[in-house]
């Protein structure tokens, strides 16, 4: 479900997230991502969208604001891994 890109965004981001790391591995990685069910969202609109239907209050936030949070990370070809809010 998570390719390649995705993991190594995911691993090259994680302390943004957690103290510690949560994969040392992309097999670990991938695992983890798929235990919390991480969602990848294809551009910028579609991360709007997942926040808005999983009911995560961005109202007075600007998009800047929303795209620093370290839950939604960029992996680098126009989509974002978002992590649970």
């Amino acid at each position: 479900m998570y390719d390649e890109r995705v993991i190594t965004a995911f691993l090259d981001h994680q302390l943004d997230l957690y103290p510690e790391p949560v994969a040392d591995s992309a097999e670990e990685a991938g695992d983890f991502l798929e235990e919390t069910m991480a969602a990848v969202a294809d551009s910028r609109r579609e991360v709007t969208e997942y926040l808005e239907e999983v009911g995560v209050d961005t109202e007075g936030l600007s998009e800047e604001e929303i795209f620093a949070m370290p839950e939604i990370i960029e992996v680098g070809d126009g989509r974002y891994l978002i992590l649970e809010i």
